[in-house]
């Protein structure tokens, strides 16, 4: 099993289309073999579904994460758990242990649309839908 965690700085970080790394485990018979982190070289949302398949992910642990990315995590064949927060190695440990606390019904957040059509400017979150 390989799993990835939005990084930054020790904690899952909390927008899947803006992390700028990942911390990847490879993990055999629950125990935790080697990890890395890696740098995503810019790419953000729909695109960091193939870099995470080219690097043999078949888990994520995020924080926030727009439907846009979640299909495209789908489409891949990789398990989400997102709406997670704290330690990125606290959170692997967890999921291993069979009791990470994470929200199925996870979406994005981080923007504040009352009223608005939805936009999401400058960013490109393309087709995903942040619960609007």
């Amino acid at each position: 099993m390989k799993v990835a965690v939005t990084y930054e700085d020790g904690q899952v970080f909390q927008h899947f289309g803006h992390t700028r790394q990942f911390k990847v485990y490879e993990i055999t018979d629950g125990a935790i073999l080697g990890e890395q982190v890696v740098d995503t070289m810019g790419s953000g949302h729909g695109a960091l579904a193939g870099f995470l398949l080219d690097l043999g992910v078949d888990t994520l642990i995020c924080g926030g994460i727009g439907g846009g990315a979640q299909a495209a995590l789908g489409e891949a064949g990789i398990r989400l758990f997102g709406g997670v927060s704290g330690e990125a190695d606290a959170a692997v440990k967890a999921l291993l242990a069979g009791n990470l606390s994470y929200d199925p019904g996870v979406h994005c957040d981080h923007h504040d649309h009352e009223g608005e059509e939805h936009s999401c400017g400058s960013h490109g979150c393309g087709s995903h839908s942040c619960g609007h």
